[in-house]
C-alpha cells in the first residue's frame, strides 16, 4: 500500500452484505478546518445495514459506490489550516459527517475536527468507537428533544441495544426513573445499568403494566407490532414520544393527536460539544460501554449479518487497525 492509497470497505450496489468489499482506495486529504484521522475501529450501527440494502440513509448518499459507516475512533494524522483545537497524535472520536457520508469503514477520514471530541481516556479504541452515533442518539433524544429531568417517568424501548443501554443510563443520570423493555435475559444487566423498572417485551405488553409516563424513547417503530403507535398509550396528557427510528407516521400522529400526546421525530447530529459531556461521564464511570463483538475490517459483512440477526447486547464493532 502507497501512502496516496488506503484500505476501505466499498460497496458497488446495494444488497446484502455479500456487497461489502474491501479495496485499496484514495487516501482522503484535510481540507481548511478539518483533520485527518487515522481509524483504530469503527463502530456498526442498524443505519450501515439499512443504507446497505438501498434504504436507511441510502437516499442521502446516493448510488453505490460508496463507503459505509459514522462511527470513529482514532489518532488525528494531521490536521488543516485553521484548526487550534485538535493536533496530530491526539486520540479523538466521533460521528463526522452524519448523515451524509463519513467512510467510516476505512483506514483514514476526513472531517472538521469540531465534529470530534478526544476520545475517553478509560476505553480503549474498540470501546470508544461503539459510543458516537449511538450515545449522541441517546444524549440527543433525551436532553435536547425531550428536555428530560429528575423526577421524570420515561420508558425507552429496544433498552438492551446500542443506543438503549445509552439511554437507559443517561436517563438515570438526569435523575430520571427508567422503565426499559428488553427479553428477560436483560433485565438484571440493564437494572445494573439504572433502569428501575423493566418488561419483558416478550411476553408481556408494557402498555399493560406501565402508564403515566412522561417521554418515550421509541427505539422500536411502528414496523415491529406497531410498538410506537401502543407506546401513546403510556404517556400522561401532554407527554412526549420521539420516534427515533421510522420517524412519525400518520397513523402515530393521529394516534398521539387523540390522546393528547405530543410526538416528535428525530434524527442525530454531529457534536463534539456533547461527546467531551459524554467522555466525560464515562472516565467517571458513570456510564458504562457495551461492546458484543468485534471484527476485522476484512469481515463487515459477518458483522452486517450478526447486526440484522437481532438480540444485540450493546455494539457490534470493527477493528481496523491490527
Amino acid at each position: 500500500m502507497s501512502a496516496d492509497t488506503m484500505r476501505a470497505v466499498v460497496q458497488d450496489g446495494f444488497g446484502g452484505p455479500e456487497v461489502l468489499r474491501v479495496r485499496q482506495v484514495p487516501r482522503p486529504a484535510p481540507l481548511p478546518t478539518e483533520v485527518l484521522v487515522r481509524v483504530q475501529a469503527a463502530g456498526v450501527n442498524p443505519v450501515d445495514w439499512k443504507t446497505r440494502s438501498g434504504t436507511g440513509m441510502a437516499g442521502v448518499l446516493g448510488e453505490p459506490p460508496f463507503t459505509l459507516g459514522w462511527d470513529v475512533s482514532g489518532v488525528v494524522e494531521e490536521v488543516g489550516f485553521g484548526v487550534t483545537t485538535l493536533k496530530a497524535g491526539d486520540e479523538v472520536y466521533g460521528m463526522p459527517w452524519f448523515p451524509r457520508a463519513a467512510s467510516a469503514y476505512a483506514e483514514y477520514v476526513t472531517a472538521p475536527a469540531r465534529q470530534f471530541a478526544r476520545k475517553p481516556a478509560t476505553l480503549d479504541h474498540v470501546h470508544a468507537a461503539a459510543v458516537p452515533l449511538a450515545a449522541l442518539t441517546a444524549w440527543q433524544a433525551l436532553v435536547d428533544t425531550a428536555h428530560v429531568r429528575a423526577g421524570r417517568r420515561v420508558l425507552i424501548t429496544a433498552a438492551a441495544g446500542g443506543v438503549g443501554h445509552f439511554a437507559v443510563q443517561f436517563a438515570r443520570h438526569l435523575g430520571a426513573q427508567v422503565i426499559a423493555t428488553a427479553s428477560a435475559a436483560r433485565h438484571a444487566w440493564l437494572k445494573g445499568l439504572g433502569a428501575e423498572e423493566t418488561v419483558d417485551y416478550t411476553t408481556t405488553r408494557f402498555e399493560e403494566v406501565t402508564a403515566a409516563v412522561d417521554v418515550v424513547i421509541d427505539l422500536v417503530g411502528d414496523a415491529h407490532d406497531r410498538t410506537g403507535t401502543r407506546a401513546v398509550q403510556v404517556l400522561r396528557p401532554g407527554g412526549l414520544l420521539v420516534a427515533v427510528p421510522a420517524g412519525v407516521s400518520p397513523e402515530l400522529a393521529r394516534a398521539a393527536e387523540a390522546a393528547g400526546v405530543r410526538v416528535s421525530p428525530f434524527l442525530v447530529e454531529p457534536d463534539g460539544a456533547a461527546l467531551t459531556t459524554i467522555a466525560g461521564l464515562i472516565d467517571a464511570g458513570q456510564v458504562a460501554v457495551e461492546v458484543a463483538e468485534t471484527f476485522p475490517l476484512e469481515r463487515a459483512a459477518a458483522a452486517h449479518v450478526r447486526g440484522e440477526a437481532g438480540r444485540t447486547r450493546g455494539k457490534l464493532v470493527l477493528s481496523v487497525t491490527a
